[in-house]
């Protein structure tokens, strides 16, 4: 059956300022590896899924740049432009409409744009069975993270302890939970019952939208209306119209929480959802004194931190820090204390009040 990708890559990476800003977002710069993050993401796949097959969903702002960087493999008419942010569940039914055109029907794969993968060659394992148990059985899947430590910055799958089959890598979804509280995150890990939330789903384009039909009805209603026009001249005018009327709400409310029969593919392959700066620390090698070091840097006595310069003609320099993130760019530079990186974007709010829109 033919196999499709889809990238959500709306967002704007506000944690990651000063690097990420709205037109420049996390996804479109180098964060973790020798390309752009988006790049970096369709390269996970690379030998699961053709690129010419991959489909981009984000907004105008970005749509411009992302057509210059993205690998030329991929049909730049696949790039889906959001006219308004409606979270995640808007985002999958244009893209599955749009596969429907397309194809009739396909496999979806549904990625984050800002992943890290550490073992390649395990992911495609566990994207290959992913993919047949879709095929299969006609279900959602969705792929959970064995869990590390207590993250209180990750949401969480409850899964069940029995898999679908004996002998199966496939579980039961029970439910999805917030980001919990450090007490909270800590009984989820010993429990050996719950797994991150890594944000991937694979399904059919027919199944995900039967679902859409019957959980959001409204929304299935509104986009159907439109179908026609999609892939037309006519498309950005008639998802212009229905767009900013959808209910703004995130794929796993609005659908994988009601469906029945939810699978779930518990894995461990280096994920990092690469969220905040700290982030960083699971991403590039460390010195012997457990610090990151990114473009030019002079330190003494330092530990634990954080140090990222994008500038490309400063030198950073530092003495004594501990557990400190230091990123500069050419416009702005952060310190910020490393358990406080979670805030960041109150920073960018900050400026937004102020004004600094040209920081942003």
């Amino acid at each position: 059956m033919q196999r499709t990708a889809i990238i959500m890559a709306g967002g704007g990476g506000t944690r990651f300022w000063p690097v990420s800003r709205m037109t420049t977002p996390k996804q479109l710069v180098k964060l973790t590896g020798n390309d752009v993050m988006i790049n970096e993401t369709i390269k996970h796949y690379d030998h699961v899924v053709d690129r010419k097959d991959t489909f981009i969903v984000t907004n105008e702002k970005q749509a411009q740049l992302m057509d210059k960087l993205l690998f030329d493999e991929v049909d730049r008419s696949h790039i889906l432009i959001e006219p308004v942010q409606r979270n995640t569940a808007p985002c999958i039914i244009y893209a599955a409409m749009t596969i429907k055109r397309l194809y009739g029907d396909a496999l979806m794969a549904v990625f984050p744009a800002d992943h890290h993968i550490a073992d390649i060659r395990e992911y495609e394992r566990v994207l290959e069975l992913a993919f047949k148990t879709a095929e299969e059985t006609n279900k959602m899947v969705t792929v959970g993270i064995w869990p590390t430590f207590p993250s209180t910055g990750y949401g969480y799958i409850r899964f069940s302890t029995n898999p679908v089959e004996p002998g199966s890598e496939v579980f039961y979804l029970r439910r999805f939970v917030e980001k919990p509280e450090e007490s909270i995150a800590k009984e989820y890990i010993n429990s050996k019952k719950y797994l991150w939330n890594s944000g991937m789903f694979i399904w059919k384009a027919s199944v995900i939208l039967e679902q859409y039909k019957q959980l959001l009805p409204e929304m299935y209603a509104s986009m159907e209306a439109i179908f026609d026009k999609l892939r037309t001249p006519e498309e950005q005018e008639a998802i212009a119209a229905v767009y900013p009327g959808l209910e703004k709400v995130s794929v796993d409310y609005g659908i994988m929480e009601k469906a029945s029969e939810v699978y779930c593919i518990p894995a461990e392959f280096g994920w990092n959802d690469v969220g905040s700066w700290d982030a960083l620390d699971s991403v590039f090698n460390k010195d012997e004194n457990g610090n990151v070091r990114v473009g030019q840097s002079e330190i003494i006595d330092c530990e634990r931190c954080v140090f990222f310069d994008e500038s490309g003609d400063k030198l950073t320099t530092a003495i004594g820090l501990e557990d400190t993130v230091v990123v500069q760019t050419k416009d702005a530079i952060l310190v910020c204390a490393k358990d406080k990186v979670q805030d960041v974007k109150q920073m960018v709010e900050l400026l937004k009040e102020k004004g600094r829109v040209d920081l942003l």
